[in-house]
Formats: C-alpha cells, structure tokens, sequence
C-alpha cells in the first residue's frame, strides 16, 4: 500500500503493483467494484502487472470493504462520484505519470466501470480508457469532452446496467465522434469477477470464455494506445 495526494493535497491510500521491468512501464488505474479494494480488484491489478503495467488501485471507502450487497450499496451510496473521478481518480494518474509512466489508463469494474466513463470526460491527463459493465446516469456524460480512446465491455443480460443504456451511451458516443470500442457478450453482470457466484446474487454470473475474451482485447488495446 501506498499514499499519493489528490489535486487538492488530500492523501489517498492505494494498492500499487509493479512489473517486473518498471523501466518507462505504462500505468494503469484500477477501480473497485461496490465492494471495496477487496482481493478481486487486486487480482486484476496483479494481473496488469504481469502484462508489463504499473496498476494502481485507489482505495475510494478508505479501508472499507462490504461482505454483502446491502453493505455495498450503502458504500457507494457515500461515494461522490465527481469528487472520486476529479480528485482521487485523477489523482492516482498524476501519481503515476509523476513516478514514471509517460502513458496512463483508467480501467474499472461495475460501479468502477461507471467512474471510468465519468473519468474519460473529466481527466485530461489520462490516454486511454478500458470500462467493464457500468456506466453512470447518462445525462452526467459529456461525451464532447471525452478525447482518449475508449474500449467498454457490456453484458447483454446485465440487470444493473441495462444493455439499452448502452445503447444510448452508444448514440450519444457516435454524435460526439467518440474514438469507442464496445463489446457485448452474452453474458450477466460482473461476468470477469471469478467469485461473482459466492455473492449470493443470481444477477451475477462468472462467465470465463467473455471474461477471457475481454481480457484478450483489453491487453490487445492498452499495448495499442499505452505502447512506449
């Protein structure tokens, strides 16, 4: 664990992971699902790791993490999310690119899939954006002000973010001239998290061949736009 300050000098706890060679290693910026900076979110970041990435995971309910659904949604009911995306989110860029990294992503998850979008039209700093099934109510996405590529990852059977809310936040990418790629696969909510099923929600579904899949584009695309 480490501390680095967000733009208005508050310090901010988060998980950072090197890779082997940190030598000019692009960065990338893991967020949290509602659960909180648990072993899942880690496992992403070490998965980064692996790839030659330098992954930071913000701790966004400094030191929290929720067990069940209601303790989750009560988190992130507590959650600014405009502060979280121009303070810490943007913060743990900075820190990144102050620290070596000439190149940063923000990639989230679920609700960290949502402060991504919202990050991609509020950070100027950041290069690139990778969103896994979630997206925020559409009418805070200034899609004019998103400049930076963007890859998403949509589940077609989604019961928290609708797969027509995509759709719109397709059309409203399209008349913007966003630089998107989205990818929809026949599959539930949070279909990349391995203990999705242990949640006790049967909204959620591990689903390894989408998740395997997404996760073959999504080190296909940050080596695309990150690369040295």
């Amino acid at each position: 664990m480490i501390t680095f300050p967000r733009p208005d000098g508050k310090l901010v706890e988060a998980y950072l992971v090197e890779p082997t060679d940190t030598e000019n290693a692009p960065g990338v910026v893991v967020i949290q699902e509602w659960w909180g900076l648990d072993d899942e979110i880690k496992d992403a970041a070490d998965r980064l790791a692996k790839a030659g990435y330098r992954a930071l995971v913000p701790d966004l309910y400094e030191g929290e993490v929720a067990l069940e659904a209601n303790e989750a949604e009560h988190l992130m009911g507590g959650l600014d999310f405009a502060i979280a995306a121009s303070h810490d989110i943007r913060g743990a860029v900075q820190y990144l690119k102050s620290t070596g990294s000439a190149k940063v992503a923000v990639t989230g998850f679920c609700m960290g899939g949502a402060l991504t979008v919202l990050s991609a039209g509020n950070i100027p700093e950041l290069d690139a954006t990778v969103v896994w099934y979630g997206y925020p109510p559409l009418e805070y996405v200034d899609a004019n002000a998103i400049t930076k590529p963007m890859l998403a990852h949509w589940a077609l059977h989604d019961e928290f973010f609708a797969i027509a809310g995509v759709d719109q936040l397709e059309e409203k990418f399209k008349l913007a001239g966003v630089n998107y790629d989205f990818h929809r696969y026949d599959a539930k909510h949070a279909f990349a998290n391995p203990k999705s099923e242990t949640r006790g929600l049967p909204p959620l579904e591990y689903n390894p061949q989408a998740a395997e899949l997404a996760w073959d584009r999504t080190l296909n695309f940050l080596k695309k736009y990150l690369a040295k």
